[in-house]
């Protein structure tokens, strides 16, 4: 308590407990996000400025850290999303895999364009839900919203790339 107290009144040692404490489980938060070390690493040095930031908006007794600083990391990431607009690589084991080496390339470049072409809103809650397997309630309160809010994205994203595979010819 007196920790996060001192925190809020803008200690930086206590911030620099706080970030040593946090450090990889935000890098491992943002990184299932983006899907890239070297982006992660850069974005979790971000997450914490935002942090360091806000320090003063804290409430030291009644608020949860830990809950606060995965939401600043989320929106951090989803910032870097939209940004980018880049495609999200995925991890090698993705589906099924094909008889041949070469229709499991074209499936993974089909799925990464339809991946895409998601919204980073979208796309988040995708990758969190589906690829990563986190429960509907921790994204929830990554992402500042509801249960059934990430139900309707995982569901609207899953929508889309369903469509998208169909169009490039891949049958989901």
């Amino acid at each position: 308590m007196e920790l996060m107290e001192r925190f809020a009144a803008g200690d930086l040692d206590a911030f620099e407990a706080l970030f040593r404490q946090h450090q990889a489980e935000v890098f491992r938060w943002i990184l299932r996000i983006v899907r890239n070390t070297a982006m992660a690493e850069d974005l979790t040095v971000e997450a914490f400025w935002r942090v360091y930031r806000a320090h003063a908006r804290f409430d030291a007794v009644n608020g949860n850290f830990g809950g606060w600083l995965r939401r600043i990391a989320t929106n951090v990431a989803i910032d870097h999303l939209r940004r980018s607009r880049r495609e999200v690589p995925l991890p090698e084991d993705l589906g099924a895999a094909p008889s041949r080496p070469g229709e499991q390339s074209e499936m993974r470049r089909q799925i990464l364009c339809a991946l895409g072409k998601l919204s980073p809103r979208l796309r988040g809650a995708v990758l969190l839900a589906l690829v990563e397997e986190e429960p509907y309630e921790e994204i929830a309160r990554a992402l500042s919203i509801s249960v059934n809010a990430v139900k309707v994205r995982v569901f609207r994203g899953v929508r889309i790339l369903r469509k998208e595979l169909l169009r490039a010819g891949v049958q989901p």
